[in-house]
């Protein structure tokens, strides 16, 4: 009963890198909110994952499909990050997320 392969990866920031860098990262990678007016107005502002479909599953550890693995390792790499990736057997709540990113994006 073998199910749809994905990748899975897991990431850290190098230590010595400072806050700065660090809070960018996460803002490029994951996306944001952005509030202006004092508040009064909300903008959302995507990552890279904003337009992968994707699962994070604690902090560090995403899953992803298999064809869209390469983005996620480009954007890693240019930024300094230690990663691994290992293939993984898509379990339905994976897919099912997927789908749902996926027909939110449209």
């Amino acid at each position: 009963m073998a199910g749809k392969l994905g990748s899975i990866v897991v990431f850290r920031i190098l230590r010595k890198t400072d806050s700065t860098r660090t809070s960018r990262f996460g803002k490029l990678l994951f996306g944001y909110t952005d509030w202006s007016n004092k508040g009064r107005y909300s903008y959302e502002r995507p990552g890279l994952l904003g337009t992968i479909p994707h699962r994070k599953l604690i902090r560090g550890v995403i899953i992803v499909e298999t064809e869209d693995v390469s983005k996620v390792i480009s954007f890693l790499g240019k930024h300094g990050a230690e990663y691994y990736v290992r293939a993984v057997v898509l379990e339905p709540e994976d897919e099912r997320a997927f789908k749902r990113k996926a027909q939110s994006e449209r």
